[in-house]
């Protein structure tokens, strides 16, 4: 629990900060600003880890090459709850972002320009106007990030078992690991603490906003772009520096610990081999069925979210009532809630053949992509929620009195109206569930490894660089959708793309 509120704290300094200087000034290139501060939550917990373990220590590839490498036997500084808390800082810092910058974007610019009138200071109206304001925006960020925090399994796995740190998450993947399913009586009850956390977490964040009125009058406006003046270029000098230390310089060591045959070996033009990465894509049997595995995963569980969520946004949208509120509340529960509390759900579900089917879906694929579109169908759902909003409905109705049924509008006036975003909520959930390992790990068996738990497994059985090829594949990947997203961008609503302005 300490290393979730302590690494929220430090998502908020760092997301608060971005959030700030991205929506109130005039910063320039804040578009691949906001997308290089976006990778940390977009790339997985695991492959960050891995990254940063790589750069720092005694066999880290990228700093013998450098000759920068601490003596051998010197601690790993990334090991232990210190690591463990700045790498959550890290990857969650972007909820932060995103949640500040939607309260920024909607704060009234009259309210500023009269503070202005009045002679108010920046500092003044940070003070007295925006940071109030934006109480319920930090609130939901900082849950986000707590919760985020409290149910991540990768950094904690990799930074905190090799030192016996754990936590609840480690603890039940260890259990479970060492004595099977005889113990999920025992990891049922630890995973209700961890949900019970995440409530509370999110009750505190009811009571703290409920204690004072935050309604303002007036519309949003766009980004105030205050002058930075002079200290402009220092300003962004320290942004893409920033970006630089938490984003490409792991992203660096990664890449030359995967081009060495074997760890703590430095990286020159002799020790250089693509072998990893072909070991990986072509030789290694569990390896390259992994990426078979995740692909058709992410894939299925893309096409089934978007099948549901159409429909579904379609009623919350447009034909609400209590059934459909309550519908939508379970949609996104397990989202909200700890991964590794749906996953030890669907254990318990599933440990059993299905009634009347008497197919058992435990151990195998499809235990795994039920649980994904389960976790999900919440992002999906989202995007596509935000185009019924503004949507205008004047066809549908059209075809309403002329006699169509239900069917025949979904399927020829609100799905063509709505593929942007439903394609784009697909994407959305196709990354994020590419590399998922909070669920997985606990719900994989042999033969039906994914990119994540393969990624863990290999760095935990001591093959870091064919880990680090791995991973680096899985990064170029995640890039190369995120940009190509990014070209649909002008067709969706604002918001859908979380990196997108």
């Amino acid at each position: 629990r300490s290393t979730a509120v302590f690494g929220t704290l430090v998502s908020l300094a760092l997301g608060g900060a971005f959030a700030l200087l991205v929506a109130l000034t005039d910063i320039r290139a804040r578009g691949a600003l906001v997308f290089c501060f976006m990778l940390p939550l977009m790339i997985p917990s695991q492959i960050t880890a891995l990254a940063w373990i790589q750069l720092l220590g005694p066999s880290s590839a990228l700093l013998k090459a450098m000759a920068l490498s601490p003596a051998p036997g010197t601690p790993h500084p990334m090991y232990g709850r210190e690591g463990i808390i700045a790498l959550l800082g890290i990857e969650h810092a972007p909820l932060v972002f995103l949640a500040l910058r939607a309260g920024l974007r909607a704060l009234p610019r009259e309210m500023i320009e009269a503070a202005r009138a009045a002679g108010a200071g920046r500092t003044k109206i940070l003070r007295s106007i925006v940071v109030p304001l934006m109480a319920p925006a930090l609130a939901a960020g900082a849950l986000l990030s707590f919760v985020s925090s409290l149910g991540n399994f990768g950094t904690p796995a990799l930074l905190g078992i090799p030192v016996n740190y754990t936590t609840l998450p480690t603890l039940i993947y260890q259990r479970l690991s060492g004595f099977g399913p005889r113990v999920l009586s025992d990891m049922a009850v630890l995973s209700l603490l961890i949900g019970a956390l995440a409530l509370a977490g999110v009750l505190l964040q009811n009571w703290a906003i409920s204690r004072r009125d935050y309604r303002v009058i007036g519309g949003g406006s766009t980004a105030l772009a205050w002058r930075l003046g002079r200290a402009r270029p220092a300003i962004e000098t320290v942004c893409w520096l920033a970006i630089v230390a938490i984003v490409v310089v792991p992203a660096l060591a990664l890449v030359a610990s995967s081009l060495v045959v074997a760890t703590g070996i430095p990286l020159n033009a002799t020790t250089a081999t693509l072998a990893n990465y072909a070991k990986g894509l072509f030789v290694q049997a569990n390896t390259s069925r992994a990426f078979a595995n995740s692909f058709l995963l992410a894939a299925s569980a893309a096409l089934a979210v978007v099948a549901i969520a159409v429909p579904l946004a379609y009623f919350i949208a447009w034909r609400r009532g209590r059934l459909i509120r309550a519908l939508a509340l379970v949609v996104e529960l397990p989202y909200a809630l700890p991964g590794i509390v749906l996953a030890i759900a669907c254990i318990l579900v599933f440990l059993r053949p299905l009634p009347l089917l008497n197919v058992s879906l435990y151990g195998t694929l499809w235990i795994i992509f039920v649980a994904y579109v389960a976790r999900f169908l919440s992002l999906g759902l989202r995007p596509v929620l935000s185009g019924f909003a503004q949507l205008d409905r004047t066809l549908e109705e059209a075809a309403t009195s002329a006699g169509a049924g239900f069917g025949f509008r979904l399927r020829t006036i609100v799905l063509p109206l709505m593929a942007p975003v439903a394609v784009a909520g697909g994407l959305l959930v196709f990354l994020t569930a590419l590399n998922e390992l909070t669920v997985s790990a606990l719900l994989w068996s042999s033969g039906r490894e994914t990119l994540g738990v393969v990624v863990f497994s290999l760095q935990e059985g001591g093959d870091s660089p064919l880990a680090a090829a791995i991973a680096v594949i899985s990064i170029v990947a995640i890039v190369v959708l995120m940009a190509l997203a990014s070209l649909l961008a002008r067709r969706l609503p604002e918001g859908v793309l979380p990196w997108a302005r």
